[in-house]
């Protein structure tokens, strides 16, 4: 029986890759689980679609060469603002391959989709796109909002918007994840900044008071993923420590890992603990089945958790092509190769169900 192909979908400029350590393990773990396994672009794939330009490992470097078509593909090509990425979307629409993983709509379109069913109710904050009135809306009804752009990753862009007795005090990062902070005393002044700010369509978010850690954001990363048999399992979660005077926990922007048990266990007891981990595994299951029956077939989703000082859990984002070096940062090694094991498990298996229907067919057709 032949070896499955699999093949995944990303950036590249020359032997330039958007992740290449995550890929380099990713393509070992296929080799080790059977597979043959590489990385490609939409400009690798030949007019007829039969063949592709793959790349593999090569030592430091990576090495090219023609794969066939490939069985399955994972999609790994994250956002950017350019025209590649408007030519990898064009790309998704037409080539007819088997995907592991359909895309994601932006932040906002997400939310609507979210909040249309009514099982997410209790753990979505509220939302709006940004505008003038909209803005003066939330500040009029919350104390502390987050305005994020729609497509934005790695807490770039994210502004944490406070309303206090001096003013609107306002923290950032921008595109190069520097901070940015400011105090401005009125509305009017407020609106020019924010629209000096943004360099796309934005999200306003009612702020949560995750500061279960002084002067600092807190938030859970929860990885859920398909297994080898095409089920949800939550392979693991930790806790998120920002930096000082930052508006976001990402490890991105100076964030530390933490256990997530310990952490929760140190500040609401053994008791509470438990049940706001089983409550964050349960919104972790609904959001995925809800994402997928509207969305279709995914992969894995990255769950950004808020526990707030009453230990309740909120929703705050969802990333459809995650990262998993929280579990490196935790010290748990075994955890990190499962979360990188894990989509090449449900590939081979989608991979397999195609050759078990293509054998069905060819036996159908004999009879």
């Amino acid at each position: 029986m032949k070896r499955p192909v699999i093949g995944i979908l990303t950036w590249r400029e020359g032997k330039r890759f958007a992740e290449p350590a995550y890929f380099r393990r990713l393509i070992r773990a296929g080799q080790a689980l059977g597979g043959t396994v590489f990385l490609f672009s939409p400009q690798d794939v030949s007019p007829s679609g039969r063949q592709v330009r793959g790349f593999v490992p090569d030592g430091r470097s990576w090495r090219a060469r023609m794969f066939p078509r490939p069985d399955v593909v994972i999609d790994r090509y994250r956002y950017t603002p350019t025209a590649a990425f408007r030519q990898y979307v064009a790309f998704r629409r037409t080539n007819g391959f088997q995907y592991a993983n359909n895309r994601l709509a932006n932040k906002w379109n997400v939310h609507k989709v979210l909040w249309r069913d009514a099982r997410m109710h209790r753990w979505l904050p509220e939302a709006m796109l940004y505008s003038h009135a909209h803005l003066r809306s939330m500040l009029a009804r919350h104390s502390l909002l987050y305005l994020k752009p729609l497509n934005g990753t790695g807490g770039r862009g994210i502004v944490r918007l406070e309303k206090t007795a001096e003013g609107y005090r306002l923290l950032g990062r921008n595109k190069d994840r520097t901070k940015v902070s400011a105090l401005i005393r009125r509305i009017p002044a407020l609106l020019r900044w924010i629209d000096r700010w943004k360099s796309e369509k934005m999200i306003i978010q009612q702020g949560l008071r995750l500061d279960l850690v002084p002067k600092r954001s807190v938030d859970m990363r929860l990885l859920i993923q398909k297994d080898g048999n095409g089920r949800w399992s939550i392979t693991g979660a930790g806790m998120r420590v920002g930096g000082e005077k930052s508006a976001t926990a990402n490890l991105h922007g100076g964030g530390k890992a933490v256990p997530a048990q310990a952490f929760l266990r140190a500040r609401f007891g053994e008791q509470r603990a438990r049940e706001i981990i089983r409550d964050c595994e349960q919104l972790a299951y609904q959001t995925a089945e809800t994402i997928e029956q509207h969305f279709g077939r995914m992969i894995e989703l990255g769950l950004d958790i808020g526990i707030d000082v009453d230990g309740r859990a909120w929703l705050i984002e969802v990333n459809p092509k995650p990262g998993r070096e929280i579990f490196r940062e935790l010290g748990t090694p075994q955890v990190y190769k499962e979360a990188i094991r894990k989509p090449i498990q449900y590939a081979l298996h989608l991979a397999r169900q195609q050759s078990g229907g293509e054998r069905q067919a060819a036996r159908a057709a004999l009879q």
